[in-house]
C-alpha cells in the first residue's frame, strides 16, 4: 500500500517538474548565437557611439545643432537601406547573408573613423556608412529571432537577444573609459581597437550561425513581392502599429543628448561620460528579459506603452531642479526600464502581425518608419537646444512625448487582441 502510494507521488511529483519544465520559456540556439554576436559587435559600436559627442563637440568644435545632424544620421538617414535589405532578404531567403554584409560594412567604418579627421564632411560620410551597416542588418537579424520562435514566446525571445545585445552595451563604454583613462584623448587609438572587436562579432556570425536552422527557411511558392510587402500597410492593426511608432518616435530624444543634458546638470567631467552609457545599459541588460516575458503575458501594447512613460520620468528628471546623485540614479534607471519595455517588445509586436513570407520586409518597414522618425527628433531637438537652450528643448519633447502616447493608447487598443497588444 504505501509501495504503491509512494510511486503515485512520485510519478505525480515528476510529471509536475516535466509540466513546469515545459511551460519554462526557451529560445533557439540561433537566437543565442544572434545575441553573442550583437553583444561583441555592441562592445565595438558602444565604444565608438559613447565617445562620439565628447569627440566631436569637445575635439571638433561641433555646435549643438552640426551634432543633430549627425546624431540624426546616427539615429536613422540610412533606414531605406533596411527596408531593401529585409525585402532581399525575403525575395531570396538568404537573411543570414543580407546580415553579414551589414556587420562588415559596420566593422569598415571603425577602422575609416581612425584614419579621419573632424570635418564634418567626412565624419558625416563615415556615420552613413556605419548606420548603413545596422540599417541593412537589422532586419534580416530580427527576421531570423522571429521565424526560430513561437508566436506565444516572441517578447521573451526578444528579450534574451536585447540582454545579451545591452551586455556589450554595458562591456564597450567601460572599455572607452578604461581606454580614455590610461591615455586621455586618444581617440584613434580606441577606434582601432573597436574595430578589431568588430571583426570578431562578424567571425562569430558567419561561422556559427546556420540558416537552415531558423524556420520557414523554406522558399514560399510564390516569391514576396514589393507590391505584397507594401500592401502590409492596408492591414488595420499593422497600421496602427507604424503610426503609434512612428508617433512615439517622434518624440524620443536620442541617448547623446539626454547624457550631454545631464553632464551639464550634474557638471560630470569629460573621461566619466562614458559611464552615463554603462548605467542605463546595466538596468536594460537586468530587465529586458524579465520584461520580455511580461509583455508576452499581460500584453505587448500595454507594455510598450508603459515603457514610455518611463521615458516621460527621464525628461522629468532632467527638468527638476533637484541635482546631485539621485537625479543621476532616476535618469539612469529610468532610461534602461524604457529601453527593456519598448525596444525589442515593439518587434515582438510586429513580428506577431507579420506574414512568414514577408517577415523581414514587415519588420523593416516598422524599422524604417521609427528610425526616419528618430532622425527628424534629433534634428529637431538639436535646432530647439541652439535656438531656446536644453531645458527648452527637452520641455518640448515631454509635451510632445505625451500627446504620441495618448493617439499610440487609441491606436493599439483599437481592434487588437487584448493580450498581445
Amino acid at each position: 500500500m504505501y509501495q504503491v502510494s509512494d510511486s503515485t507521488s512520485l510519478v505525480r511529483a515528476h510529471r509536475r517538474l516535466l509540466s513546469r519544465a515545459s511551460s519554462t520559456p526557451r529560445v533557439a540556439r540561433v537566437v543565442v548565437l544572434l545575441g553573442l554576436t550583437s553583444l561583441v559587435t555592441d562592445i565595438s559600436s558602444e565604444m565608438v557611439a559613447t565617445v562620439l559627442p565628447l569627440y566631436l563637440i569637445t575635439i571638433g568644435g561641433f555646435t549643438p545643432l552640426a551634432y543633430g545632424i549627425i546624431d540624426g544620421l546616427y539615429q536613422g538617414a540610412t533606414s531605406l537601406v533596411g527596408l531593401a535589405s529585409g525585402f532581399v532578404g525575403d525575395r531570396f531567403r538568404r537573411h543570414k547573408d543580407v546580415a553579414a554584409t551589414g556587420y562588415g560594412l559596420s566593422a569598415v567604418s571603425k577602422l575609416l573613423l581612425a584614419t579621419a579627421g573632424t570635418a564634418v564632411s567626412a565624419v558625416g560620410a563615415i556615420v552613413l556608412l556605419d548606420r548603413a551597416g545596422k540599417g541593412i542588418r537589422t532586419a534580416p537579424r530580427d527576421t531570423m529571432i522571429s521565424l526560430s520562435t513561437p508566436p506565444e514566446r516572441l517578447g521573451a525571445a526578444f528579450g534574451v537577444h536585447r540582454a545579451l545585445d545591452t551586455t556589450g552595451a554595458v562591456l564597450g563604454p567601460i572599455l572607452a573609459f578604461a581606454l580614455l583613462a590610461v591615455a586621455p584623448l586618444a581617440f584613434h587609438a580606441l577606434f582601432l581597437v573597436s574595430f578589431c572587436i568588430a571583426i570578431a562579432g562578424l567571425g562569430i556570425l558567419v561561422l556559427l550561425v546556420q540558416p537552415q536552422g531558423v524556420a520557414a527557411a523554406d522558399a514560399p511558392e510564390r516569391p514576396p513581392s514589393l507590391r505584397g510587402a507594401f500592401a502590409l500597410v492596408r492591414e488595420p492593426r499593422y497600421r496602427s502599429l507604424l503610426i503609434a511608432g512612428g508617433a512615439l518616435s517622434l518624440a524620443t530624444s536620442s541617448d547623446a543628448f539626454i547624457f550631454l543634458t545631464l553632464q551639464r546638470k550634474l557638471e560630470l567631467g569629460t573621461p566619466t561620460f562614458p559611464l552615463l552609457f554603462v548605467g542605463s545599459a546595466a538596468i536594460y541588460m537586468v530587465l529586458a528579459v524579465p520584461v520580455g516575458r511580461l509583455a508576452d503575458r499581460v500584453g505587448r501594447g500595454r507594455v510598450l506603452l508603459g515603457g514610455y512613460a518611463l521615458l516621460l520620468g527621464v525628461y522629468a528628471a532632467l527638468l527638476l531642479p533637484a541635482d546631485g546623485w539621485p537625479v543621476l540614479v532616476a535618469t539612469l534607471g529610468l532610461l534602461g526600464a524604457y529601453y527593456a519595455a519598448t525596444d525589442g517588445v515593439l518587434m515582438a509586436l510586429g513580428s506577431a502581425l507579420v506574414p512568414d513570407e514577408i517577415r523581414g520586409s514587415g519588420l523593416a518597414l516598422l524599422g524604417t518608419t521609427t528610425s526616419v522618425a528618430r532622425l527628424v527628433a534629433s534634428l529637431l531637438f538639436g535646432a530647439l537646444w541652439t535656438l531656446w537652450g536644453i531645458h527648452a528643448a527637452v520641455a518640448w519633447f515631454g509635451v510632445a512625448l505625451v500627446a504620441a502616447m495618448a493617439l499610440s493608447a487609441l491606436l493599439l487598443t483599437r481592434g487588437h487582441d487584448r493580450r498581445h497588444a
